[in-house]
């Protein structure tokens, strides 16, 4: 009688079959399964428990910037300090260059000392106020383009009264000119009929009155030049308000500005730091009311 070749095998090679068959059968069962269900290796491994990489996972990255993180909220009454840029060093010596083309005559003081001498000199060249005055306007038109002046004025300055311009102008100004004042921003302003614009903007302290130390400069080189500009070449009214004690300054775009004989910045004493005004106390002419008007005004 024939036997099957099973039955053939010794009782030895039976238990060696079942003994290679049971360790195959071992990882290919747990092949499939995550490392973390097979449960924590032999005690001389110091890695667990597992890393991210071991368990078929991607190690979360985290963005961080490399700057420190600046408070948003500046403390209540106390002022930020503006820090002039590559773009504001190049806007200054456009400004300087065109002001200078002007008066014919430049300072050897490098950066803004450089400009405010250059100011003190557009001033003591006019014969009077008035003529300082339309020397100012003239340096501000030469910044712009004569047809983006032309196209401003036609075009946008009549649009919702006037609205849209002052506000395209007030963001502008605080964009592009805290290099020349300090530290500004754009605030509401009330016009006479009542309605709320944002179309001001308002300057923490102005650097170019600081600097000049000069009633004068700011009214016949700031002031009224500006005003001026602004109102026969852009089509927006504009009226400045300095304060001449904190040098705060209040620009109003879209709201007319008032005779300049009931201006109050006209009819404001000299500064405490003008050099003139200093001059005047030493030698004791500031007895009377006009005495203490700036003689520059």
């Amino acid at each position: 009688m024939l036997r099957s070749p099973s039955s053939s095998l010794s009782h030895h090679q039976r238990q060696r079959t079942s003994r290679l068959s049971v360790s195959m059968a071992t990882p290919l069962a747990t092949r499939g399964l995550p490392l973390a269900s097979r449960g924590p290796p032999s005690s001389s491994s110091s890695s667990w428990p597992p890393s991210p990489l071991l368990l078929g996972r991607r190690p979360s990255r985290r963005l961080r910037s490399s700057s420190p993180q600046v408070d948003a909220a500046a403390a209540p009454g106390k002022s930020r300090k503006y820090r002039p840029s590559f773009a504001d060093d190049l806007l200054l010596a456009f400004f300087r260059r065109k002001m200078v083309e002007e008066v014919g005559w430049d300072s050897e003081k490098p950066g803004y000392a450089g400009l405010m001498e250059v100011a003190n000199r557009l001033m003591v060249k006019g014969k009077s106020a008035s003529e300082t005055e339309q020397a100012a306007v003239r340096v501000l038109q030469s910044l712009f383009p004569p047809l983006l002046l032309v196209l401003y004025k036609a075009l946008l300055a009549p649009i919702a009264h006037g609205q849209l311009a002052a506000m395209m102008l007030a963001r502008a100004t605080a964009l592009s000119c805290q290099w020349l004042m300090g530290t500004c921003s754009v605030n509401s302003i009330t016009l006479p009929n009542g309605k709320s614009w944002s179309s001001g903007v308002f300057i923490e302290k102005c650097k170019y009155l600081e600097e000049s130390k000069c009633l004068g400069i700011c009214i016949n080189t700031c002031k009224l030049p500006t005003q001026t500009f602004f109102k026969e070449h852009m089509g927006v009214d504009l009226y400045m308000e300095p304060n001449l004690e904190d040098y705060s300054c209040q620009f109003s775009f879209g709201l007319p500005p008032p005779p300049l004989d009931s201006d109050k910045a006209l009819k404001e004493p000299c500064l405490d730091i003008c050099t003139n005004a200093r001059r005047r106390r030493e030698l004791g002419r500031n007895s009377g009311p006009d005495d203490l008007s700036c003689p520059q005004v």
